[in-house]
């Protein structure tokens, strides 16, 4: 049932259950929040205040990985960056934790795992805001500094086999193109990762760390006491610039004034690798890679054809072929120093 619809059995009263399980003392209230890779709910406390429980999809990551990423948090949590660590749980329900010596973050309930957090809200920031970039860039740098003092053991690296290849390789085996545009979307697929690969091989001594990995402007919310980060469910090893790209949007003047102001906040907390900026466009060609892959993945789960109906369509493929093609035309290499190819729109 699980691999299919993973959530048929997700009832309220099943979810209540589990937050009663975890210690937390529920009185009814509950509302769905925004997400397809998980379930996440906002559950009201007899004492008036909310948590936000997290019910983890299953057979996407291993205790240890969900794990990993808990303490990555409450690691950041500890040295004052803002982020929305897991609370923890009664060690009753949170057996993994036992087993691994990790603190108790993790539930296990009825078949499904489930973290629980107190609720934070905050709005999305102001990103044409130089002062606002400024800022984030200050929070990057601090949370870089934190996952730069070990590396994940059972996360994901976040490359182009895993983004890029992986996913490449998924599609084509599960027959999930269209016939008539696969040998299309395939052929550019190839071309435009096998650039990838030269782009991140033409930096020697990348420096990997653990990254938040999917640092859009919805997983920062900003508050009257500022921003923070949430859902750090994507986190990876991966280059610094991993988190800022993500950040930046409209023509490449807007992108340029964007990307100076989050450096100048980042670099003054820490050393920015600016070949790095090369990465850019592989890494935006590896998201859309693998968002396609993703979307194709969970198509099993009824939430995906409701929300993504066009996903199937031929013009859908032909579209991300046609993205693909601009992607390789971005990533050509030229006869510049190396910290500047590939680099136009990222620097004057």
């Amino acid at each position: 049932m699980h691999a299919a619809t993973p959530y048929d059995d997700l009832t309220p009263d099943l979810l209540l259950d589990a937050l009663e399980a975890c210690g937390q003392r529920v009185d009814g209230r509950l509302l769905t929040l925004n997400s397809y890779e998980n379930r996440v709910f906002q559950v009201g406390l007899d004492s008036g205040e909310m948590v936000v429980a997290k019910f983890y999809r299953p057979g996407r990551w291993t205790d240890e990985q969900i794990l990993e990423e808990h303490a990555f948090a409450l690691e950041l949590a500890a040295a004052e960056v803002p982020v929305v660590p897991p609370l923890l749980l009664d060690h009753d329900i949170a057996p993994s934790a036992t087993v691994s010596g990790r603190p108790p973050t993790l539930g296990h309930f009825s078949g499904h795992r489930l973290a629980v957090s107190p609720r934070k809200g905050g709005r999305t920031p102001e990103l044409e805001d130089p002062d606002v970039l400024s800022w984030l860039g200050r929070l990057l740098a601090r949370l870089h500094t934190v996952g730069a003092r070990q590396p994940f053991e059972h996360r994901v690296r976040l490359d182009s086999q895993t983004l890029g290849w992986q996913a490449r390789q998924w599609l084509l085996d599960h027959k999930a193109i269209p016939l008539d545009q696969a040998s299309n979307w395939l052929s550019v697929s190839q071309q435009a990762l096998e650039l990838v690969d030269a782009a991140f091989e033409r930096i020697d001594g990348l420096r990997w760390r653990r990254v938040h990995g999917d640092c859009h402007p919805g997983n920062v919310l900003w508050t009257p006491e500022g921003p923070h980060f949430v859902d750090l469910d994507d986190a990876g090893m991966g280059p610094a610039v991993q988190d800022l790209w993500m950040l930046l949007s409209g023509d490449p003047s807007e992108r340029r004034r964007q990307l100076d102001a989050v450096l100048d906040g980042y670099e003054s907390i820490a050393e920015f690798d600016w070949r790095e900026l090369q990465l850019i466009e592989p890494l935006r060609t590896l998201r859309l890679i693998h968002h396609s892959a993703w979307l194709a993945r969970r198509w099993a789960d009824p939430a995906f054809p409701a929300a993504f109906p066009w996903f199937e369509s031929g013009s859908y493929w032909q579209q991300q072929a046609d993205l693909l093609r601009q992607q390789i035309d971005l990533m050509q290499p030229d006869d510049r120093p190396p910290i500047m190819q590939g680099a136009d729109d990222w620097l004057d």
